[in-house]
């Protein structure tokens, strides 16, 4: 069982970190302005599913080899530029349909959310410093990881949401014509910063 302790400390690291602005959130807040919360909810799902499953892979131990083959993580860094640039592009390209109802983009789905999260640089490297700080391993491997992971869900779902909301809220009431060709514009805009964020970073 995790000391009571660890899990304050696991809070106190965890939530500020997953709640900060950053590539994933930003994608998150998009997706929930342009689909609202019911077309975000696949995606959405995806990212959580693939933030445990890189929970199980850095608790576990096996992602310690990624962590030393400088080249494979040159190459997630630049794979993440390449997705949100393509994101980018689905965006600005939802601005040249004739009328609103066609001027609407390709839903993320599930396949998205996963890409999202395991193209992103800074997600990875949270979970492992999360692992790294707070797994004791002479508590049990395996029970500390599941344990950890769950917690780590819940932490996620929990701050996640405002951001979709939130970007339901602000930019979901604007559904003209016009209005949906500026969302794809600002969208598209904030995909390429968060590409240019992540390949300096």
């Amino acid at each position: 069982m995790i000391p009571a302790e660890v899990w304050v400390m696991f809070l106190g690291y965890t939530v500020p970190m997953v709640f900060s602005p950053g590539p994933g959130n930003t994608v998150l807040a998009t997706a929930g302005g342009r689909f609202g919360l019911r077309g975000t909810l696949p995606f959405w799902v995806g990212f959580e599913v693939a933030n445990v499953a890189l929970c199980l892979v850095y608790g576990l131990g096996l992602g310690r080899a990624l962590q030393g083959v400088p080249a494979l993580l040159h190459g997630l860094r630049w794979s993440s530029v390449a997705y949100l640039l393509y994101l980018a592009w689905g965006f600005v390209r939802s601005t040249s349909a004739p009328t609103a109802e066609d001027a609407e983009p390709e839903r993320l789905g599930f396949v998205e959310g996963v890409l999202a999260v395991a193209l992103n640089p800074k997600i990875h490297s949270m979970i492992l410093v999360m692992f790294s700080q707070f797994l004791r391993p002479e508590l049990g491997m395996l029970a500390q990881t599941a344990q950890l992971t769950g917690a780590f869900l819940v932490v996620c779902v929990a701050c996640h949401f405002p951001w979709i909301y939130g970007g339901k809220l602000i930019l979901g009431r604007f559904r003209s014509e016009r209005a949906l060709r500026i969302q794809g514009w600002t969208f598209g805009a904030c995909m390429v910063v968060v590409a240019a964020y992540v390949a300096v970073a």
